[in-house]
Order: C-alpha cells, then structure tokens, then sequence
C-alpha cells in the first residue's frame, strides 16, 4: 500500500494487514488495514500511526518519506490510544523528534502515558478547539466511549474531511482504497464491523450524530482509520449508522446452536421450517460453522434470536456459551428471544440459557422447547409449532 493522495496535499500512509485473521475475537477473513494521514500544510501534520508489527512502522515511515521527510512532521494528532493507531507512535518520535507536540483527548493523554510510560509533549483538545495549520485549521470532537474513553474526531474545515478513527470502518483489506471504487461490496463488512465493534455503543451513536447534525458539520469526506474511505457518498454510512444504531428489526429470526448427537439440529431444522411458514427469514447458523462475529453481523437487524443447545455436564454446550457471552458484552436490543435444546437426562440447558436472556433484557416469547433423546415424530411437530409461534409473535399476530 503506497501513499494514496486523497485530497491536495492530504494522503493516506497507512499500511494494509493481509493475514489479520482475529482481531478481538472478531474473525476478519479480508484482512485489516490501519489508515494514516498526513496533511502538507505549513504544519505538516500526522493523524494517527499504525500497528507496531514486523514492518509495518518502517512502512508507515517509508510511506510518509515518499511525500516528505518525516522530521518535517510539526504536529501529531492521536485520535485514539488503542495500538492498532498508536503502536508505531514511539518509532514515529524518534524519527520525528520526541518534542513534537501529540495533540488527543485527555482521556487519550491518560491512556498513552500509561502505554507508553513517557512524559511526551501532550496538548490536551476538547470538543471545539482548533488547530491552525496554515490554510487549513482542524476542528477537535470528543467521542467518548465510540468506542473507547479517549476517542475523538479530527475535522478539517476548509476540505470537509472528517477523520474518524473507529467509526465507520470496515476491517477490510484490499487495493480498493474509496467508496466509489469498490461499491456496495463494502456495504457487508460495514455492516459486521459495526455489529462487533460498536453495536453495544448504539445509544452514544445516535447522540453523537445528533451533536454533528448540531454542529452543521458537512462532509465531502469521511475517512476511517479501517477499511475504505467514504468521498462518493459519506450520508450513506450515516444512514447506516443511524439504522443499525436504532436497531431497527426486520422480519428475520437468528436461529443459532450447536449439536452433540445431531438431536438439536434436527430440532433446529424443524423449527425453522416453522418459523418460514409464518413468512419470516430465517437464518439457522451452527456455531461448528459459523463465527459467533458472522452471528452478532445477522443479529444487527433480526427480529428475534432463538439459541438451542443440548444440556452436557447439566450445563450450556461450551460452543453456545461461549456465544452467549460474547453476545451479551454487544447488548443487542429490541429483539424477540426463545431458547430450545435435547437433553439425556435433566435438561438445564434451555432454563441457563433463558437466564443470559434476561441478563441482556431480551423479551422471551416463551419459556422454552426440551425434547429428551431422539426426537421422533410427535416432538417434530412440536418443534414446527414451535417455530410457528416465534414466527407469529415477530409478525405480530
């Protein structure tokens, strides 16, 4: 990835990561990429670096070097102390010169001095202070807890380019580097990366698009520190934000499990074909399959979330707990929940699962379908009936 100039004198300097498999415990098939940004004005300034990772500060420095000599860098800006932004930064200074100023939030100072354990020249920024750069002047906007205490956002007045960190990425790696490029086609990991990353910040989206749209903020710009950058259409990863935010549900039901002897997946089958006769999408995801990150991407939008599991060591199978858990930390909202499962001998399994449901407020629309052993006839029907009625309540009948 060489330096892209995506506007006069601003560039992109970052480093795209190929073979990021996990990031969190977020699966991330297409890579990652760690966006920086460098402005050339008569202070050249550096918006965030990138992950200390074989070679990627050399490449970062290399990347800026095909643009300027990076002890030309007058300012550094850290949007957010996490160190896929901030790893390279103490590579960065020596280079640079450790007197540079470092321009972040003072939730951001905190976090980098007990990182980095250096008492570095912080400049300490809030919500609507400035920072001339010659023509250009940067506008600061905190945006605590999206999705960390020290995040915030850098404005360029005069382009309309919002740096935004976190917000609005994509963890995707690819030659593609804008909208316009590579299309409706980033549309899905947007999508992944806001229902694993910022899905259980909903409530500080929707305030935060309010205070931009009080701000009168505009866009011709919008550049995540992942992913692609949006210059075609940034209003629609607004909208997006604004609807996934609002988790809006459709007529669609997540059906997700795990099987030990194939009797919760056949109940899993049957209840499906249940719930698709009411008309509603359903989406069965085994977790032997299925990433619980793939699960949380469909739940975004779902109107209901049916778990099944069988009862081993009179207990949650380890697969379905573990999704559990990884669930509630996202706390979806607005959505219909049912537990069902086999079981050999007591069972517990639905009841347990039932329990995070009501740790995560999710309404139950049921108690819950336990079949023993084997499931024969009568109990598949029991299961289509079953499926039937978690269809009707998410079509509201």
């Amino acid at each position: 990835m060489k330096p892209v100039e995506i506007a006069p004198g601003i560039f992109d300097v970052g480093v795209n990561d190929w073979n990021i498999s996990d990031f969190h415990g977020y699966s991330t098939p297409f890579g990652s990429s760690y966006n920086a940004f460098l402005i050339v004005d008569e202070k050249v300034t550096l918006i965030d670096t990138v992950k200390d990772k074989g070679h990627f500060p050399d490449k970062l420095l290399n990347n800026i070097s095909q643009v300027i000599s990076p002890d030309k860098i007058d300012y550094i800006i850290s949007n957010h102390t996490e160190m896929d932004h901030t790893g390279s930064l103490e590579k960065v200074l020596r280079r640079v010169g450790e007197e540079t100023p470092i321009f972040c939030s003072k939730m951001g100072k905190k976090g980098l001095s007990n990182h980095f354990h250096r008492d570095w020249n912080f400049k300490v920024v809030g919500t609507g202070d400035e920072l001339s750069l010659g023509k250009r002047t940067l506008t600061f906007l905190e945006t605590r807890m999206l999705h960390w205490p020290d995040s915030m956002y850098t404005y360029i007045k005069e382009d309309k380019i919002l740096f935004s960190s976190d917000s609005f990425g994509q963890h995707y790696a690819g030659n593609e580097k804008f909208d316009d490029v590579i299309g409706d086609a980033i549309m899905p990991h947007a999508k992944k990366y806001y229902a694993n990353i910022l899905m259980h910040f909903s409530p500080q989206v929707l305030k935060l698009l309010k205070t931009v749209g009080e701000m009168r903020l505009e866009f011709n710009m919008i550049c995540p520190d992942h992913g692609i950058l949006w210059r075609k259409d940034p209003q629609k990863i607004i909208d997006a934000y604004v609807r996934w935010a609002n988790q809006e549900r459709v007529k669609k039901a997540v059906l997700v499990y795990d099987s030990m002897w194939q009797s919760t997946e056949v109940m899993a089958n049957a209840i499906a074909a249940g719930i698709d006769d009411k008309g509603v999408e359903v989406r069965p995801m085994t977790l032997r399959k299925w990433h619980r990150s793939d699960v949380m991407t469909e739940i975004l939008d779902a109107g209901a979330i049916v778990v099944g599991s069988p009862t081993l060591n009179n207990n949650i199978f380890p697969t379905v707990a573990d999704m559990l858990v990884y669930m509630k930390g996202l706390r979806p909202q607005n959505k219909l929940a049912a537990a069902f499962g086999s079981y050999g001998w007591s069972g517990e399994a639905v009841k347990k699962i039932n329990k995070e449901f009501e740790a995560m407020k999710l309404e139950i629309v049921d108690p819950g379908l336990r079949v023993q052993y084997v499931p024969d006839g009568n109990s598949l029907d029991a299961c289509f009936e079953w499926g039937q009625k978690i269809g009707a309540a998410i079509v509201g009948e």
